[in-house]
């Protein structure tokens, strides 16, 4: 199906079209941007707030490889993927859904040259622009207080882009099984529980051996390890491993969600 679609021709400029009728949307007014805004300040938040606050009663931590850090180091690589999770999941559920079923906006667009796989792969890629104001942000803040170097910064930002585009992906799928706005209340169940069990705030080695291996079956856990083990400079061959399984995220996500824009709309 991936290969399929990937073999058929699209065009970067219309991709580029679908991208650009976005920033349109975001001149439009001043609401967006305080959505944009707002949207950064909540990881923050909960750094400060556990990761330096209650990080004061808890003391340091011991990584898996032996190595004792500040409980403010081990959190913010956690929260910094959390923001990448956010940024992108925000764009790609809510205003998606929105835009798909409310909008009409992607029915107008069809009535264009831009297929559904285009218009799904210019979505992800608006998405990541909102991804990375909040990540490229964050990192600052984490350099800032001394929560990581300038280095294992810059190597920690590809795997946060990594992260966007796995949720991103994801995101437009679920959207597209949407029936109305009652059902992201799943969703937003399912994005709260991912953040507090998936190795945000205590080693996952802490927890029982089945709950353990549950957590490492899910994709936020992955995007923590990664993006912890680069801020970190912990590099390790599971890291590989964590990339590969957002990538899948990444390219089934976005097949799914275009197989199911050109079902649903395209009849």
């Amino acid at each position: 199906m991936v290969s399929a679609m990937l073999a058929a021709r699209f065009s970067p400029s219309r991709v580029g079209a679908v991208v650009n009728r976005n920033v349109g949307a975001l001149r439009s007014g001043p609401s967006y941007w305080l959505v944009l805004v707002s949207g950064f300040f909540e990881p923050v938040l909960y750094l400060l707030s556990i990761g330096v606050g209650v990080g004061a009663l808890v003391g340091d931590l011991t990584l898996p490889g032996g190595r004792v850090v500040d409980y403010a180091v081990f959190v913010a690589p956690a929260m910094l993927a959390v923001s990448a999770m956010s940024g992108a999941l925000s764009e790609t559920t809510f205003n998606f859904f929105f835009k798909m079923k409310y909008a009409k906006t992607f029915d107008a667009i069809l009535a264009t040259p831009v297929r559904p796989f285009e218009i799904a792969l210019g979505e992800l890629a608006w998405a990541m622009v909102r991804s990375c104001v909040y990540t490229g942000a964050f990192l600052v803040v984490m350099v800032a207080l001394g929560l990581t170097s300038v280095g294992w910064a810059l190597a920690a930002f590809p795997a946060t882009l990594l992260v966007g585009l796995a949720f991103g992906g994801v995101g437009m799928a679920v959207s597209t099984l949407m029936r109305g706005w009652q059902d992201f209340d799943l969703l937003t169940t399912g994005q709260f529980a991912l953040f507090l069990f998936s190795g945000t705030f205590s080693p996952v080695q802490d927890y029982p051996l089945v709950v353990e291996i549950l957590v490492g079956l899910t994709p936020l856990y992955h995007a923590v390890e990664l993006v912890r083990g680069l801020a970190l400079g912990e590099l390790g061959w599971g890291l590989l491993g964590n990339a590969a399984y957002l990538l899948v995220m990444t390219v089934a996500g976005l097949a799914f969600a275009a197989r199911r824009i050109q079902r649903t709309l395209c009849q």
